[in-house]
Parts: C-alpha cells; structure tokens; sequence
C-alpha cells in the first residue's frame, strides 16, 4: 500500500541535515514514482543547481501531482499540523527551503542536554589540547606538549576523529611537523559565527613572545642533551677510576685518625717493668718505715 503523499514529504524533511528545497522534493517523489512504475532508472537523486531549479519550475505541468502549487498547499498544511502544543517540534521555512526544529519553549532543555552530552564525549585532557590550539593556530603538535607539559598523541587523535581539528599544513621546521587548526565543525559545534567570539585572553599577547623564546630554548636543550649525556659518562669513568685509586690512602688515613697520640700506626703497647711484690704481707714497710707486726 503506497503511503499518503504528506507522509512521504514528512520524511524527506526529517532525514535532511539542511532546509530541502521543493524541486529536490519533486525530483525524489517523481523517482520514487518511476521506481514503482517499474522505471530502471535507480541513481541517486542530487540537489538541482540554481540555474535548473527555475527551467524545471516552468517546465511543470498543471496535471502534475507533484507541481510547485500542489506541494506547497501540502507543506502549509504540514506547517499548520505541526503547530500543534502536542508536538514538540515544528517544521519552518528557512533560506527557500524546510527544516524540522525544536520548539522554542523547548529549548532550555535541550540545551542543557547537548551540553551534557558534549561533556561526556570531551574529556578534560580534549578540551585543554583544543583550547591550545583554538588560540595558538597553526601550531605543531611539539608545542601543545611544551605548554601543557605531558604528551597529547591521545587527545589530538580523539580531536581529529571528532573532526573538532584539522591538518592544515607543514611548519617550516626540522623534520617538517604538521600543523594543527580547528575545523569548520569547530565553529558549529560550539555556535561560533567566527573565530573572534572566543573569550578574549588579556595576557596572551604579553605571553606570547615569551612563549616563543622559550619553546625555542626547550628545543635547543634537546638537540644539545645527548651530547651532555655522553659527557657525562666519560666524567662518571673518569671519578670512578680517582676514586679506586685513593681508596687505599684513604683507608691509611683513617686508621692514623684512629691512632692515640705519640703512638706509631701499627706499633703495639709495651709493658712497662713489673713491681715486685712481697711474697709475706708481714715483710712490707709502714708508711712511718717501722716494720709491721
């Protein structure tokens, strides 16, 4: 059973991205008119240049059912069915085309759930990368790691998945980096009309020179590590071997420290003469030299 004619309308409208134009409308109905009646004709159907859209608006006919009079009575009637408080979008007739859009009244709310959505989809790594570059482009991807201080291979993959950045070019470099910048997408993802809109940074000029100056030292300290590194390690054999050889020395050192005073390191205590001792307590002198009894 062949759908009602409003039906079939409806349904171009809502699975377009963009307002659809009535002699797109025209030329899908009369293919899918063809197809039916068994028509081998199965190309696509393309949106009609300007200069066409005006010959195949004069060459329609009156008998037409699908004439530019006959569909835009049925698109009225969409219209007005649509503005009904039940349903909560509306179709409205912008840039000589139709759209289906949110209702109004609806909009709070649907703002609030795009940009929680949008939340959940940028993490936090994205948006501080996507900042970076919103502000600083073109810019390679060696300069975002400079300025936020940890790698970003994650968050400007994810970014240009998300068509959120875009290659532009090359920087005139060693090794020829590729340059970043935000797309197009950029823009209509985040309801910029220009690049202008973004929140004004007060201290970026006064930054940016600095900024610059020292991304160049930090590249320049690079190229120049290994050879410290190298430098180093023949600095490192070099005290090893010192050290190995005054190990002995030091040692010697330490046990003459450790030697009481007046004594030669090495030299043992001699025992000095022994006192005799009476073999009788009784034969020992008194204090007085009178003898004990």
């Amino acid at each position: 059973m062949e759908p009602p004619l409003s039906q079939i309308v409806e349904a171009i409208i809502f699975t377009a991205d963009q307002p659809v134009k009535l002699p797109f409308i025209q030329d899908v109905l009369k293919q899918g008119k063809a197809q039916e009646n068994g028509a081998s004709d199965t190309e696509p159907v393309e949106a009609p240049k300007e200069g066409e859209e005006k010959k195949k608006q004069k060459a329609a006919k009156k008998d037409d059912p699908f004439s530019k009079k006959k569909l835009e009575a049925l698109l009225e009637e969409l219209i007005e069915k649509y503005q009904d408080p039940q349903h909560p979008f509306e179709i409205r007739k912008i840039a000589e085309g139709y759209q289906f859009f949110t209702k109004r009244n609806l909009y709070p709310y649907v703002r609030n759930a795009v940009l929680n959505k949008n939340k959940k989809r940028l993490s936090r790594s994205a948006v501080e990368t996507l900042s970076i570059v919103a502000y600083r482009q073109p810019i390679t991807k060696a300069e975002v790691e400079f300025i936020r201080g940890v790698s970003c291979d994650y968050a400007m993959q994810k970014l240009l998945e998300k068509k959120l950045l875009s290659i532009v070019g090359r920087a005139e470099a060693p090794g020829r980096p590729l340059l970043y910048a935000t797309s197009p997408f950029f823009m209509e993802y985040f309801g910029l009309a220009d690049m202008t809109d973004l929140p004004k940074l007060k201290e970026f000029d006064e930054l940016e020179d600095e900024h610059l100056e020292r991304f160049k030292q930090h590249q320049e300290a690079a190229k120049e590590k290994p050879e410290e590194d190298h430098e180093q390690e023949e600095t490192g054999e070099t005290e090893a071997g010192v050290l190995e050889g005054s190990g002995a020395g030091a040692e010697a050192t330490q046990e003459e420290a450790q030697t009481p005073m007046g004594e030669t390191p090495g030299q043992e205590e001699q025992p000095g003469p022994e006192t005799e001792q009476p073999a009788d307590p009784s034969q020992a002198e008194s204090p007085s030299g009178d003898e004990v009894e």
